[in-house]
């Protein structure tokens, strides 16, 4: 018998929940399967996998084909690692980027230019002068960073 591990639908209209279950792989999705080794709440923010890896990686070991799905919640659970014999590294949810960001690269590179476009012709008199201005409009350039980061953490806060 070929055994599958995958998702049975469940819950109500429009509101899915899964049972991961290890079901003979001629049976109909919802119907008759081994053993349920699992859920999965895809509804739920962030969304829920609970998995029994135990019993996962047994079936795994017995022969059991994950479909694509289950094998992605596997993988998040630490199931799929196990039974490869690999570290699990639980994932982590990337950080959110912040709107400041992309005002402070835009800002501390605006000026970088227009100084670098004025010390070429400096270039050629001194060259050791040219690089101590540069240093000089980056320490310039920090407490403007600043007050641009004040402002928008304000913004952000009104918002909400």
């Amino acid at each position: 018998m070929a055994v599958r591990l995958r998702l049975m639908r469940m819950g109500k209209k429009k509101q899915p929940t899964y049972r991961v279950v290890a079901a003979d792989s001629r049976s109909p999705r919802n119907g008759r399967f081994i053993e349920i080794i699992g859920t999965y709440q895809p509804r739920l923010e962030p969304s829920v996998v609970k998995i029994d890896n135990e019993r996962a990686v047994h079936w795994l070991q017995e022969g059991a084909q994950p479909s694509e799905t289950v094998e992605k919640l596997l993988k998040i659970s630490g199931a799929w690692a196990e039974f490869k014999g690999e570290t699990f590294v639980p994932p982590t949810a990337p950080a959110p980027k912040q709107k400041g960001s992309s005002k402070k690269s835009e800002s501390s590179s605006a000026p970088a230019a227009t100084e670098d476009a004025s010390d070429a012709g400096n270039e050629e008199a001194a060259p050791e002068e040219s690089s101590k201005p540069d240093e000089a409009v980056t320490e310039n350039d920090a407490p403007s960073t600043d007050e641009d980061d004040s402002t928008s953490e304000s913004q952000d806060e009104e918002q909400s």
